[in-house]
Order: structure tokens, then C-alpha cells, then sequence
């Protein structure tokens, strides 16, 4: 059997194949009222039909602990149960697909409040129906941000209890795997790196106070998340910073931890947390870094990063660099991208019955 095509045990939890798709955010919820951060059509769409084509894990985009936790005023959450019970519809294709669904639960911090890419990506106001970003230290992302409100002890408190409540809607909404979203600048990441985090308190200064916000955060949603499903960590693995920034070596020591406190996988990705910082990016630019995680940390690792194309992914697993590969745009222009790979490499293809016929 091929690499791609192995299962994968995670706890009690069976992932069919190591071809997965990251959290990419569609950015097309309502942005206020009612209807704010559910999910609809576009997404039971975008998602059923890499369901379909056979990806073996889904997870669902960058989705919001809080209403300020949003990237964007169109991002998903998990706030109330209006979110659950849409959540629901999706999950359940899902299943019936034999895929198994995942949710990054995130909080976007100084990065939040933003239009939509397409119609340029800057900071909004509440005219366009913005926020105030919040962060642990008052510095903004870029010249083009506002100055985020640092953050009390009090209020870093209510974001972790913010994690484990979404946490439990997410379990109601029929998710099996949880995701933490520590990566790209968002809120974790930005307490995690020196970069971002200019504190002087219990969350600042050290790399132990600098991690202790993530790590309540993983107890918290551990806690209310049930003993035999998985818990993973979005993770970038450095700033690309010479100096002063999130290392390698920081996230290798930060996974040791990380298992200790009960994450069952690192989702390795770099960057985010630094604007115009020079990133050499190429195919598979970052599965180094979750290659050096699989040789030195305790823990599962997916490598994601500009992988494209069967073989590439395949090498990436036979040669011990990683235990799944996430592909992003890549599932973006192929969503049978799975079903292609696996003709490919010569194994059977799961094909719904509507569309074996065809085969």
C-alpha cells in the first residue's frame, strides 16, 4: 500500500487516508445579525465536495471563539447554538463520505477585523461592521492596523473559557478532531513569540510565561474535549526572524510540552507574524520543519506547504518526514485531487455509487 493511501489511528479515531485539507478561510458567512458566523450553502458545498473526492481528514476553516475572534466579519464561529446546528449539516455529509471532520477554532488577535481578500484585505471599522483588535501587547501588526488593546489578566482568562465553550459546541456540532489555531500571528501565536508579546507580567518575558496562554488554552479545550477523540496544534514553526522572533527550536522544545498537555498532532506551518519579512518559498518549503518535529518531538506531524502533486506527497510520507500531508490550493483547483492520487498510485478509489458508474 501506498503511503498516502494508509489510515491513520489517531486515540479511537480511524482517518482513512493521509491526504488532508487544511483550515482555509472562505470568508462567506453573514457578517452580523442573526445569521453571523453559520455556515451555509457555500460552505456545505466547498466542503462536501472534497468530502466526495475522497480527502480523508477535512478541517473546517479558521472559526471564531468570539465574535472579535474572527479574522473578518464574514469568518465562521462557535458562539452559540444557531452555529451548531448548521455545523451539523455539514458534518454529517462529512461522515456519510467516510471523511473525517475537523475544526480550527481560532482567535485572530491583533490581525482581526479585516475585509475580505478579495476586496483588499485592510482593517475595517464598524462601518463595515469592525472591531477593536485585542492583543497581548499594544503594537500593531503593520503600519496599515490600529494599535490593538493589550489585553488584562481577566480578559485572557474569558478568551480561554471562550476556547473550551467552543470546544463543546464543536463536539455537539459532530466534529471528531479539534484543531487550536497557534499559528500566523494570529492571538496564540502572537503571546508565543517575542516578535509580538513586549509583556512584563505572568504572559510575558520568559518562554515559559510567553507559552502559558496556549497552554490554557490546550487545558481548557482538553478538559471539555472527550478523552478518545484527538486534539491537534496549528504551529508556526519559526517567524523567520534572524533574531528577536518564534524559532525552530522554540517550537521543538513547545512540543514537548505540547504532548504533555495533551495535543495528539502538530499542523506545521511558519509565519504570520511578521509583515514583509523574506520567506524562501518553493514546493514543500516547509515540511523541514515538521520533518525535524517527526525526529525530535513526541508527536504526530502534518506537513503543508506548496505540496502539489502525487509524487512529491508520496516521497513526503515514505521517507519519514511527516504522517500526513495537507494540501491547500491544491484542493482548491482539484477537490478529487484524493481520488486522482489514488488511481495513480494504483489503489482502490472510494467513489460514491452516483459516480462509480462513470469510473
Amino acid at each position: 500500500m501506498s503511503a498516502l493511501f494508509q489510515p491513520l489511528q489517531l486515540r479511537d479515531t480511524t482517518i482513512p487516508n493521509r491526504v488532508w485539507m487544511p483550515p482555509m478561510c472562505q470568508y462567506s458567512a453573514a457578517p452580523q445579525g442573526p445569521l453571523a458566523g453559520v455556515p451555509g450553502d457555500w460552505h456545505f458545498a466547498h466542503y462536501g465536495a472534497r468530502a466526495v473526492g475522497g480527502t480523508g481528514l477535512i478541517v473546517v476553516e479558521a472559526t471564531g471563539v468570539s465574535p472579535e475572534g474572527r479574522i473578518s466579519p464574514q469568518d465562521l464561529g462557535l458562539w452559540n447554538d444557531t452555529q451548531v446546528e448548521a455545523f451539523r449539516r455539514i458534518t454529517g455529509f462529512l461522515r456519510s463520505q467516510g471523511t473525517v471532520p475537523a475544526i480550527q477554532l481560532a482567535h485572530a488577535g491583533r490581525k482581526a477585523s479585516t475585509a475580505q481578500p478579495w476586496k483588499g484585505g485592510a482593517p475595517v471599522g464598524p462601518d463595515a461592521h469592525g472591531w477593536q483588535p485585542m492583543a497581548p501587547s499594544a503594537l500593531a501588526f503593520d503600519e496599515r492596523h490600529p494599535v490593538p488593546t493589550e489585553l488584562t489578566t481577566a480578559r485572557i482568562q474569558e478568551i480561554v473559557g471562550q476556547f473550551a465553550d467552543a470546544a463543546r459546541r464543536a463536539l455537539a456540532a459532530g466534529f471528531e478532531i479539534v484543531e487550536i489555531h497557534g499559528a500566523h500571528g494570529y492571538l496564540i501565536h502572537e503571546f508565543l513569540s517575542p516578535h509580538s508579546n513586549h509583556r512584563t507580567d505572568a504572559y510575558g518575558g520568559s518562554y515559559e510565561n510567553r507559552t502559558r496562554f496556549a497552554l490554557e488554552a490546550v487545558d481548557a479545550v482538553r478538559e471539555v474535549w472527550p478523552d478518545d477523540k484527538p486534539l491537534f496544534f496549528r504551529v508556526s514553526a519559526t517567524d523567520w526572524l534572524e533574531e528577536g522572533g518564534w524559532t525552530p527550536d522554540d517550537t521543538v522544545r513547545f512540543a514537548h510540552d505540547l504532548r504533555a498537555h495533551g495535543i495528539d498532532l502538530l499542523d506545521v506551518s511558519t509565519g504570520g507574524n511578521v509583515p514583509r519579512v523574506r520567506i524562501p518559498t518553493g514546493p514543500g518549503y516547509q515540511v523541514p520543519f515538521a520533518a525535524r518535529l517527526k525526529a525530535d518531538a513526541p508527536l504526530r506531524v502534518a506537513a503543508v506547504g506548496l505540496i502539489t502533486d502525487v509524487e512529491q506527497a508520496e516521497k513526503i510520507l515514505a521517507n519519514g518526514e511527516a504522517d500526513a500531508v495537507l494540501l491547500g490550493r491544491e484542493l482548491l483547483r482539484d477537490p478529487s485531487w484524493a481520488q486522482h492520487a489514488a488511481r495513480e498510485l494504483g489503489e482502490d478509489v472510494r467513489m460514491p455509487d452516483q459516480y462509480g458508474w462513470g469510473m
